[in-house]
């Protein structure tokens, strides 16, 4: 080894082993950094964070306090952008009432079936009205008629 190189260069060349095959101590060529020495900062004068006159002002928290209850947002976003999801924002709103609509249009022939559909549950409604007001011997001369015209239709066929 040279004298010129520094202890650093030999570590390198050597790696972590000595000459007789021990390993060096670390400490030895490594210095110790300036920051962990706490003792000689101590007389140094350490700067303090600026305070904004602005935010210490008590208008200026005053005022923030309040928009923060409000639930405005201080975030501030170009005006061009505000604009667009705006329109967006009404677009789908558009598009859903819309949607809304065409789910709840009826076509003309849905509501002429519905319209059917009710007459038939009104009128199967009255009947069983009638027929609950009706005296038993009416209902069993029905009954008898209808019997006796089946039995007609049936032997004709």
């Amino acid at each position: 080894l040279t004298c010129t190189t520094s202890s650093y260069a030999s570590l390198q060349q050597h790696g972590s082993e000595g000459v007789h095959g021990k390993p060096y101590p670390v400490a030895v060529y490594v210095p110790r950094p300036d920051y962990l020495e706490g003792d000689e900062d101590a007389d140094l004068i350490k700067p303090k964070k600026l305070v904004n006159p602005v935010k210490a002002s008590k208008s200026h928290q005053e005022l923030h306090r309040e928009l923060l209850s409000r639930g405005v947002s201080v975030e501030m976003k170009p005006e061009l952008q505000r604009v667009l999801e705006s329109r967006r924002r009404d677009q789908l709103i558009r598009q859903r009432k819309e949607e809304d609509e065409a789910r709840r249009k009826v076509s003309p022939l849905e509501a002429e079936l519905l319209k059917r559909h009710k007459k038939l549950e009104e009128l199967e409604r009255q009947q069983e009205q009638e027929d609950l007001r009706a005296p038993e011997f009416v209902k069993v001369k029905e009954n008898l008629r209808r019997t006796s015209v089946q039995g007609k239709e049936e032997k004709e066929v």
